[in-house]
């Protein structure tokens, strides 16, 4: 039941598009999602304030039965909570706020489901989660290592994710699967550290799948946070984001990757940098939104505990 303590128009604008099958009272429902319309930091093209709204328009179009993880969403209840209402400018006080609604969503009993907007978000969320959950693991997708301390000046740059959500995340345990790019000083830092799981593009999936169990196998029974930077997808499958990167994943890499997490105790994710205008054929926004999906029915699976 929604506590009457929490009053969700506070933090959320409950108007506009709504994703697929999704209610909007959280009463009685297992997931929260909410999106964070902001792109302040975007370094190269801008556009991923368009993200969570697109999302949510093209998310009809999709089936609600996934054959793969054989879920059907009009089984399981879900909440779209809305838009985060963000301020303009800076991106301090955006982080913030995202914080804020994550933990009312937490509150709430919920597993929060955030889309972005910018990767720069990411470490509110973490944070609010790592409250509830000291031992929380993150796990990113990403064409970028994201550990720069600042970028143009900023500190909370989408290009210095990673190294925010280090700060609030007590336990440490990154995992970066398959960065492809980054400085130098971040390459060395990810060989000294271990983070990286390593797997190429033209490696197939099974592989991926194989790489990643033996990293996770560590944290068996830990709360798991997985970040989803859409650019890990390649360009020729997702154009629509604004740091593209040649060398990129395909849908059946991500697919593996599900199937592995299903032995895990998933409890909260983000999906960003979508940036919808960049596309004109839409296809990004689908993917996106079959993201979207394969990541509600995670942690709506009463079995994902």
């Amino acid at each position: 039941m929604t506590s009457p303590s929490i009053d969700l128009d506070t933090l959320f604008d409950r108007e506009g598009a709504i994703y697929m099958g999704a209610r909007r009272d959280p009463s009685g429902c297992q997931v929260g999602l909410f999106g964070v319309p902001y792109d302040g930091t975007t370094s190269f093209r801008p556009g991923t304030r368009f993200g969570p709204a697109a999302v949510r328009d093209v998310s009809n179009g999709l089936e609600s039965y996934c054959p793969q993880l054989q879920i059907d969403l009009e089984d399981l209840a879900y909440a779209d909570l809305g838009a985060v209402d963000i301020p303009f400018g800076a991106p301090e006080p955006v982080v913030a706020a995202v914080h804020r609604a994550t933990r009312q969503v937490l509150d709430l009993g919920l597993k929060p489901l955030m889309l972005g907007g910018e990767h720069s978000i990411s470490s509110g969320a973490v944070g609010a989660v790592a409250e509830q959950h000291p031992d929380l693991v993150l796990l990113q997708l990403d064409a970028h290592a994201d550990l720069r301390d600042s970028w143009l000046g900023a500190r909370h740059s989408h290009a210095c994710a990673m190294r925010r959500c280090l700060e609030v995340l007590p336990s440490g345990q990154l995992l970066q699967l398959a960065i492809r790019s980054g400085t130098r000083e971040e390459f060395q830092e990810l060989a000294q550290t271990q983070r990286l799981i390593h797997h190429r593009p033209d490696q197939d999936s099974t592989t991926l799948a194989a790489s990643l169990r033996q990293a996770l196998a560590p944290h068996q029974g830990k709360p798991l946070y997985l970040t989803v930077d859409l650019d890990w997808f390649d360009p020729a499958v997702m154009p629509g984001t604004g740091t593209p990167e040649p060398g990129g994943f395909l849908w059946p890499h991500f697919a593996a990757l599900i199937e592995v997490l299903q032995e895990h105790q998933l409890v909260a994710a983000d999906v960003v940098e979508l940036a919808p205008q960049l596309d004109p054929t839409g296809i990004s926004s689908v993917l996106a939104s079959k993201v979207t999906r394969s990541l509600l029915m995670l942690l709506s699976n009463e079995g994902n505990q």
